[in-house]
């Protein structure tokens, strides 16, 4: 077994542990960690608080989005619901009764979505792309080129302002 005070140990190498040994009765040898290992692991660590930071961050938005699209779906229930009685005189009850049930189950929608958690909101969501990959992939197709023509439109009108 070689010596622990040996000089000829790799670089990095703090000593030999006496009695360990392998399969092939060599011996087992303790490195200390090194200046790239101790900024590897510092690393590691930054990594995992941002991507809980960014985790809360989404979670936070994604509640901030669950609240504005109840409201803005008790809104709409809220405007079918008045239009129903004029559609009662112009058009006959019949229609009447079809905006007052639309309305209702838009309430019925936005007191789901205002009661969901954004936890759950998230797990729907990785559900229905795990049953439905095409139309979540065809559905993030559409809003990606929405977003890009959203941009394009603001881009142009800031040339036009500025050419004005």
């Amino acid at each position: 077994m070689p010596d622990p005070k040996d000089e000829t140990l790799p670089e990095g190498t703090d000593s030999i542990v006496a009695g360990a040994s392998t399969e092939n009765e060599e011996a087992l040898i303790v490195r200390e960690p090194t200046a790239r290992d101790k900024a590897l692991e510092k690393i590691k660590s930054g990594t995992g608080k941002l991507s809980g930071q960014a985790a809360d961050k989404a979670r936070g938005l994604v509640g901030q989005g669950l609240e504005r699209g109840g409201e803005a779906l008790a809104n709409v229930s809220k405007l079918v619901g008045d239009t129903a009685a004029g559609l009662d005189e112009r058009l006959g009850e019949e229609y009447g009764e079809y905006a007052r049930k639309a309305a209702s189950a838009l309430e019925d929608a936005a007191s789901k979505v205002s009661a969901k958690d954004p936890d759950e909101l998230i797990e729907d969501t990785r559900e229905f792309v795990r049953k439905s990959p095409g139309v979540a992939l065809a559905g993030a197709a559409i809003i990606g080129f929405a977003l890009v023509r959203l941009v394009k439109s603001g881009l142009d009108q800031g040339r036009k302002d500025d050419e004005e």
